[in-house]
């Protein structure tokens, strides 16, 4: 699955193109790389997605974009959640 569909499938972003924005400026790795809209995702994956005042570091557990669609499938684990200043970049 694209990371931009996953992020929007998931609920960490609330639009796709709010996620393909933040993937754009560089707020979006994949496996600690930078990475484009097209990016595939798969189980496993560790994704790092940088808000403005904090960073959420989760682990793919689906990236089916059938089985998101069902409220009680959980997308992602939570591995880490840090505060991040809003004047300075986390990357």
């Amino acid at each position: 699955m694209r990371i931009d569909k996953f992020l929007k499938a998931s609920r960490l972003v609330k639009r796709r193109t709010a996620a393909q924005e933040m993937i754009e400026v560089g707020a979006v790795r994949v496996n600690g790389r930078p990475c484009k809209s097209s990016s595939e995702v798969s189980e496993g994956c560790v994704v790092d997605v940088a808000y403005t005042a904090r960073v959420l570091t989760v682990r793919v557990l689906c990236a089916d974009e059938q089985l998101l669609k069902r409220p009680q499938t959980a997308a992602y684990e939570l591995l880490e959640e840090r505060g991040a200043r809003p004047d300075e970049k986390p990357w």
